[in-house]
């Protein structure tokens, strides 16, 4: 959802049932999308994607060795501070795939906030950021009906990741807010990081507020019923 948008208009995907191209109530436990140049699924989930994320990370989220995947976990919480969101989008596609979907969960809504962070600092549409801007749509459009799929299976987990990954954020600002080769929105970048926080925060209460409607609840239950999602979704490894 974009900060700040009308509850009315609530764009998650697995609220409304969607679940991208996913047509078969089978259970979905690859995400096969297609983000260049940061992100190429390979076929099945068991062989190696194409990641070009930078630096070490892209050959570790490549691998399909477990071990190298909970590498990149520790070096992004031993030294978050420029990790990009698009590093942990593809961290996140890489954990659902590896079955790993709680944790996709929570890098997934990180990788939103902390660039939901940064375009709440940063001038609109500085052109340092135009490719960042169109890969994170993507991801959100592609990736989100998967991951989200998933999260809404059990609605106070989500909620509970959702908290936690904004917390995260906050207690890690990206510091790429900082660089002073990105013009921004006012003097005080700490304010304005400050006021994104809390506006996301506003947002999460709104979601809380909206799903705690019986008649929305409803909703979202019979939309996903429709469309097989727990089938899809909510299954056990």
């Amino acid at each position: 959802m974009r900060a700040g948008r009308p509850l009315k208009c609530l764009a998650f995907a697995a609220l409304l049932g969607l679940a991208a191209d996913v047509q078969a109530a089978e259970p979905v436990k690859h995400i096969p999308i297609y983000v260049e140049p940061f992100y190429s699924a390979a076929p099945t989930r068991t062989e190696a994607p194409k990641v070009g994320v930078g630096g070490a990370y892209s050959a570790l989220l490549a691998s399909t060795n477990r071990e190298n995947l909970d590498a990149v976990v520790s070096m992004i919480r031993s030294k978050p501070a420029l990790t990009t969101p698009m590093t942990m989008m593809v961290l996140a596609i890489r954990l659902y795939d590896f079955g790993l979907r709680d944790e996709a969960v929570f890098w997934f809504y990180a990788a939103k906030d902390r660039y939901a962070t940064l375009r709440e600092v940063i001038v609109p549409d500085a052109p340092q950021l135009a490719q960042s801007a169109e890969a994170m749509n993507s991801f959100n459009t592609l990736a989100g009906p998967f991951i989200e799929g998933y999260a809404f299976c059990d609605i106070a987990k989500r909620d509970g990741l959702r908290v936690k990954a904004l917390d995260w954020v906050a207690a890690h600002p990206y510091q790429a807010i900082f660089l002073e080769q990105l013009a921004a929105r006012g003097a005080d970048r700490k304010a304005l990081l400050a006021a994104a926080i809390a506006k996301a925060r506003e947002n999460i209460d709104n979601e809380r507020a909206y799903l705690a409607d019986p008649v929305n609840l409803k909703s979202l239950k019979d939309n996903r019923a429709k469309n097989d999602m727990d089938s899809k979704f909510c299954w056990s490894e």
